[in-house]
């Protein structure tokens, strides 16, 4: 982790303990940053945020927009804006009730009921995330079954399979290549690793039917600010719908031919 990225994460966990005092009982990182595998202009910074007790509404308005205020106050950070998750008490996250949940998210911030992680983001935070304040909750929370990992990269497929091929100009659609390799190494090992990582895997594997444009994602993924300036690989991404698609039934023989207990 630079250190860039790591005095942006602690300056994120002093304000938010500033706004909850007394309330703040644990702050976890997971995801890319704990998994080496950050990309600015690509990766989030995962984070999830339990308190002792209920977030007020007042308290829970004034975490909303803080991601906004850090970025007023440091204007030249380009962390701040990539920091999501959710912050709400304890007791709601591992009992799954309802609450005053922050969530920020990519496409804004809005106060919910409820929160609750996927598997993967939940097998990501039981093995690799950090917690940086307070107090380890995680032995108070389920470990996700193997069929639960299925029914999540099963429903990956179908988002892949109804809005992957439509193949966009823009960074994620390579990505769609490296989820589909992050999907399928889980099927058959059932553990969790960065999307380079098991795109390297599905790479040496030859696993994906187009490989000249896998070794293509992995390019983009370790440096995206630089080729989303690149008009070529640009204008490469357009043309990779088939690819995807291919890929994606790669995907769907892997999960017909992989029983659930």
């Amino acid at each position: 982790m630079n250190k860039k990225l790591e005095k942006s994460i602690y300056e994120m966990l002093k304000a938010i303990s500033e706004i909850l005092k007394d309330n703040l009982q644990s702050f976890y990182i997971y995801g890319s940053c704990v998994l080496d595998d950050f990309k600015l202009g690509w990766s989030d910074i995962d984070i999830l945020v339990l308190t002792k007790n209920k977030i007020n509404l007042k308290t829970a308005n004034e975490l909303l927009t803080l991601r906004q205020k850090l970025l007023e106050e440091y204007p030249g950070n380009k962390y701040f804006r990539k920091f999501e998750g959710a912050i709400l008490s304890r007791s709601s996250f591992v009992k799954q009730t309802k609450d005053n949940v922050v969530y920020w998210g990519t496409r804004g911030e809005k106060i919910k009921e409820n929160y609750k992680l996927d598997s993967f983001s939940m097998k990501e935070l039981l093995e690799n995330g950090l917690l940086l304040f307070g107090h380890d909750i995680r032995n108070q929370l389920n470990k996700p079954t193997f069929n639960q990992l299925y029914e999540d990269i099963l429903y990956h497929y179908e988002t892949i399979r109804d809005y992957g091929q439509k193949a966009d100009r823009n960074l994620y659609t390579f990505g769609w290549f490296l989820d589909i390799s992050r999907c399928l190494y889980t099927l058959q090992t059932e553990k969790i690793i960065s999307k380079t990582k098991a795109g390297e895997w599905a790479l040496k594997n030859n696993l994906c039917p187009d490989k000249k444009t896998l070794k293509v994602c992995l390019k983009v993924r370790k440096h995206p600010s630089k080729c989303k300036k690149n008009k070529k690989i640009m204008d490469y991404a357009e043309t990779l719908g088939p690819s995807i698609k291919d890929y994606a039934d790669v995907l769907k023989i892997s999960l017909e031919n992989t029983k659930r207990s």
